[in-house]
């Protein structure tokens, strides 16, 4: 383990005013970003896509890595540069989806652990040769009013994320660990965070186990939300308090940075939360974002499969990255969505 190498990676990635997009969709899930646009999904529109969104001008003031797919990580630009070189000509850092998908945990109906340890050693040998950097493993943790998850959920979950980031900082790449509760159902803002605490408590524990470095790892966590359908939903001052009392509790403050996902949440929702928790003013750990749909839904709906909309796609999206990047210093209002 290279402590300097670590550290200077994941301080670079988290680094103010810049955060990471999350271009690491599936084949599934990549369709189903593409049905409502009426395109279809196809090796070379999945390229085409990524490319709209890797050759945008000047989105290396506000992104600092990229998680790709594997797929991704192959494919090259139509002047035939490859992607990875494309990325870090930029000064973009790689990273790369490492993880094989959660999966139903035997005997604990309604609960999911994320599978794909095995072989994962060589994997991460070969993607290091690739250019990545640093790499991502997404545990979901399903979430009702009372009795998911279990507590075997929690643990097994932990445990994959821990022996994955073991497995990474062996060979110097950052792991991003990303213990992520689901904001699906209709549960309360309090539940939430109950759980979250629950889920942060117990990652930590196994990392710590393991000998993980926190200094060389990245922390990608939900916010603290109510359910999509709970009638009681939280004001953005709300979800800020809970968010921020909920890491300080139980994140140590040798992680070097915290890069949230957005999940599910619109794109002006995931800004305005980051933006409110950076204006409360300095915390223990760089406070970013590692999104996905967050920064790419606009970018979907104005390219819609066709050329001659790419130059406005990537207006949409360089924006999209600007506001992030002002969240990221607390300076971001709502008003700046029209301007």
């Amino acid at each position: 383990m290279n402590i300097q190498e670590l550290r200077s990676t994941a301080e670079q990635i988290v680094a103010p005013p810049k955060g990471i997009l999350a271009a690491d969709e599936s084949g599934p899930t990549i369709k189903k970003r593409f049905e409502p646009i009426g395109v279809e999904s196809t090796e070379e529109t999945r390229r085409r896509y990524r490319e709209i969104l890797f050759t945008t001008e000047g989105i290396e003031r506000y992104i600092s890595g990229v998680i790709l797919y594997d797929e991704t990580l192959r494919q090259s630009a139509s002047d035939g540069t490859p992607f990875p070189k494309l990325l870090w000509n930029r000064g973009i850092l790689l990273g790369i989806k490492v993880d094989k998908g959660a999966k139903p945990l035997a005997l604990q109906p309604g609960n999911k652990v994320t599978e794909g340890l095995d072989g994962l050693r060589d994997r991460l040998a070969e993607y290091k040769q690739l250019g990545a950097r640093f790499a991502k493993w997404r545990a979901v943790i399903d979430i009702d009013e009372r009795d998911v998850p279990s507590a075997c959920a929690i643990h097994a979950n932990a445990h994959a994320l821990a022996r994955y980031a073991a497995l990474c900082q062996e060979i110097d790449l950052v792991p991003i660990v990303e213990p992520e509760v689901l904001m699906d159902g209709a549960h309360g803002i309090e539940r939430c965070e109950a759980v979250t605490s629950q889920v942060l408590e117990c990652v930590f524990a196994e990392l710590d186990a393991h000998g993980i470095l926190f200094e060389g790892m990245l922390l990608k966590p939900n916010m603290v939300l109510p359910g999509k359908k709970c009638p009681q939903q939280a004001s953005v001052p709300e979800v800020a308090e809970a968010t921020v009392r909920c890491m300080r509790r139980y994140v140590p403050a040798a992680v070097t940075g915290i890069v949230f996902l957005s999940g599910g949440q619109t794109p002006e929702d995931a800004t305005d939360h980051l933006n409110a928790m950076n204006a409360m003013g300095e915390h223990p750990w760089q406070l970013s974002f590692s999104y996905g749909r967050a920064l790419q839904e606009p970018v979907l709906s104005t390219w819609r499969g066709r050329d001659e909309n790419v130059a406005a796609a990537q207006r949409a999206f360089y924006k999209r990255c600007q506001l992030n990047g002002l969240a990221r210093e607390g300076i971001y209002s709502r008003a700046m969505e029209t301007a």
